[in-house]
């Protein structure tokens, strides 16, 4: 009945007698199911457990699906009519007409609700709006409670039309409202000289300030989607047209601030007199909303037999989209003398390649190629200028060019034995950063970048049947990744040597940097017994990089393991379980003198069984547990000028136990009962540490309760009919 957190009550299909000795297609068994659904603890207990499901709110839900189908044999028609969760504000609902083999029109209605997980305390007026006020607290808990939602609902509406016996067409149209606000902020500036620099909170000295300001949300997206296929003897062929239209109707976030604010010493800052009068009038200047755009896409696909063992495929689509939101109808000023808004366009194409062929019985092929192109035809103007006003910028260009390519081989060997090679290769060509791109003025913090990368790579694989009850596949592949000299960011010397770029302190970005990767898979399918059937895995996956520095990321790795397991006890009953654990690993080295380690380590297990104690009763039950945890190693290196190092780990840790019982009361009517448990922990040190919550300069507070226990019990009535 509820996602998550109740099983689905589940339509089923029963063959007609066969009384004359005649296979008959299944019958559809329409549904309705009514029940009520209770959720213990409060909101807080339920913050993870109802973020989507949409039992964060209320104690007592409504619960009720339909599932209805009706056919007509002797006219070739279908209604179908789908309802999910009508009671809760996570509903689905859908109604479809069809006519076999002539056409199908149907309805979607679609609504969620993402509640945010963390409880703020604020004095913020006008919360949730474009104009909000900033009242400061006089300490951290003084306010009042203010939880985020966002809710999405959709129409879809669609309909498919066959023209000819070779001609097909369909076409849907999407509309999508977003309402709501998520947690967002704005901050901080330091006095420095007189100027103002966007940093870090932590890094400021006695003047500086950031605020939480929810973002307001009230978005509407509208898709079409329409497309026409051909079938032809040898060949299939589609083409059509696809556009998005994105429309914000809040431009610009514009908050005030009434009276003083706080220090990050916890001292007074007083917004009327210097510094912090300048402070906060950069605090309150207009805050860019996503802006209107839209994107248009002619697109064609297909493929073509030249024989049962040989077929090629290809694609081409191409993409116009555009960004013109007017900066004045936005709230924002200050653009460039005659720029009315960005005038932003960017083209997209794709090509896309492929072929694959069985030369012989025991050898198969595949040949694969794309090419992507992405042409930004935005006009540069003069957006901003340095610290001190002398030097101006201009926005930044973002063409690319992608190209991918693939080639596959596999062969039967004797005894059971199959082999796999393949060869791949992938390369990026990007725009050169402008003269008068504002990138140059961050080149104390980035050192350089590079115009174009290259990547090879090779891998094989190896399965065998080792009999009908047990097969097994290992796999191994490498790839290098290097590419073009590095660009250095100073107006005027574009290009230099590496030996020249070489910055012992410098940042270069990863996705440009040279690696290898190597990747291992070993995998088993074992059926041990005729009831008892087991799945292993593992997989290994390291990564090296190597840039002109001694700073920057210098490798990574992933390893996972895996078993999957599904026992049939007797006819009744039938009993799974599983077992994973993986490990993610960044090793790097930041330019400010520390050294990190950055480690997730994810480990679940779970079992469940279900079965029919008699013929009435159909009974079963999942427990699962998850623990994951982020873990920060950190040490200095020698002459750093930060002493100490390390952050607390966050770690994630849930146990969840379901069960459930569904009693047939009569033939056409069933009782369900839901029953379910979760416990949660989550430390996370972001909003609070040691009980010490983090505040902002008005002294808001956002935190969530670290241990959380939901209950809940479901109970519904099915009625059944055909």
């Amino acid at each position: 009945m509820l996602l998550v957190a109740f099983g689905a009550a589940q339509a089923e299909e029963e063959e007609d007698d066969e009384d004359d000795g005649i296979t008959r297609l299944t019958v559809h068994e329409n549904t309705i199911g009514v029940g009520l659904g209770a959720v213990a603890r409060d909101s807080k207990d339920r913050a993870i457990f109802g973020q989507y499901n949409g039992l964060r709110k209320d104690d007592v839900n409504l619960l009720f699906d339909a599932d209805i189908e009706k056919r007509s044999t002797e006219e070739g028609t279908l209604f179908e009519l789908k309802v999910k969760n009508l009671g809760l504000d996570n509903r689905e609902a859908k109604i479809e007409f069809e006519k076999q083999g002539d056409y199908e029109v149907y309805a979607i209605f679609s609504e969620i609700t993402r509640r945010d997980i963390h409880t703020i305390n604020t004095g913020l007026l006008n919360a949730e709006t474009t104009a909000p006020t900033v009242v400061s607290l006089a300490a951290p808990g003084a306010g009042t409670d203010l939880n985020l939602d966002i809710k999405r609902r959709g129409i879809t509406v669609g309909a498919e039309k066959w023209l000819t016996p070779n001609l097909f067409f369909e076409a849907s149209f999407k509309n999508e409202d977003k309402d709501g606000a998520r947690l967002s902020g704005i901050g901080l500036a330091c006095s420095t000289g007189g100027n103002f620099t966007p940093i870090s909170r932590f890094l400021c000295g006695d003047t500086g300030a950031v605020l939480m300001l929810p973002e307001p949300i009230n978005y509407t997206t509208k898709q079409l989607d329409a497309k026409l296929n051909f079938s032809g003897e040898n060949f299939l062929l589609s083409g059509g047209y696809y556009g998005s239209f994105f429309n914000n109707s809040n431009g610009s976030l514009n908050p005030a601030i009434s009276g003083n604010l706080w220090n990050p010493n916890g001292s007074p800052l007083d917004t009327g007199a210097a510094p912090g009068s300048t402070l906060a009038g950069y605090l309150q200047q207009p805050f860019a909303l996503p802006p209107d755009n839209q994107a248009h896409q002619l697109f064609v696909s297909g493929n073509y037999a030249f024989s049962p063992a040989t077929r090629a495929t290809f694609k081409y689509a191409h993409t116009h989209a555009t960004q013109h939101d007017s900066f004045a109808g936005m709230g924002l000023t200050g653009a460039p003398a005659g720029v009315g808004n960005l005038g932003g366009v960017v083209d997209s194409s794709i090509a896309q390649v492929g072929l694959t062929a069985r030369p012989t019985a025991k050898l198969s092929m595949l040949a694969n190629l794309r090419y992507e192109e992405k042409r930004d035809k935005t006009p540069l103007a003069w957006y901003d200028s340095d610290s001190s006003g002398a030097v101006r910028y201009t926005n930044d260009l973002n063409s690319s060019r992608k190209v991918a390519g693939k080639l596959e081989a596999s062969y039967q060997l004797p005894d059971n034995y199959r082999a796999t090679v393949g060869v791949d290769y992938a390369s990026v060509h990007r725009d050169r950063p402008v003269a008068t791109s504002s990138i140059s003025d961050l080149a104390l913090a980035l050192t350089s970048l590079r115009e174009e990368t290259q990547e090879l790579g090779y891998r094989a694989e190896l399965r065998h049947s080792m009999s009908e009850t047990f097969n097994a596949s290992v796999s191994f592949g490498q790839s290098q990744r290097d590419g073009w000299e590095w660009l250095n960011l100073v107006p005027g010397t574009p290009t230099v040597p590496d030996s020249a770029i070489y910055n012992a302190s410098g940042t270069f970005p990863m996705t440009m940097a040279d690696r290898q990767r190597d990747k291992f898979r070993l995998s088993a399918d074992w059926l041990a017994t005729e009831d008892l059937s087991l799945q292993f895995t593992v997989e290994n996956l390291r990564d090296g990089y190597t840039a002109p520095s001694e700073k920057g990321v210098h490798g990574a790795r992933t390893i996972t393991y895996g078993v999957d397991a599904a026992l049939k006890l007797s006819e009744e009953w039938r009993a799974t379980a599983y077992a994973n654990r993986g490990s993610q690993t960044l090793n790097l080295d930041h330019s400010v003198g520390y050294i990190a380690e950055l480690e997730n380590v994810s480990t679940s297990l779970g079992m469940g069984v279900s079965g029919k104690p008699s013929d009435k009763l159909e009974v079963g039950g999942d427990l699962s547990y998850l623990d994951d945890a982020n873990r920060y190693t950190q040490s200095m290196s020698s002459g750093a000028p930060l002493a100490g190092g390390g952050l607390p780990d966050i770690t994630y840790r849930m146990t969840s136990l379901k069960l459930y019982g569904k009693y047939a009361l009569e033939k056409n009517a069933d009782l369900r009962i839901d029953m379910g448990y979760q416990r949660l922990m989550f430390d996370e040190w972001t909003w609070e540490n040691n009980g010490v919550p983090f505040a902002y300069s008005d002294n808001t507070t956002v935190s969530m309760q670290q241990h959380q226990n939901v209950t809940y019990l479901g109970v519904s009535y099915i009625f059944k009919f055909r």
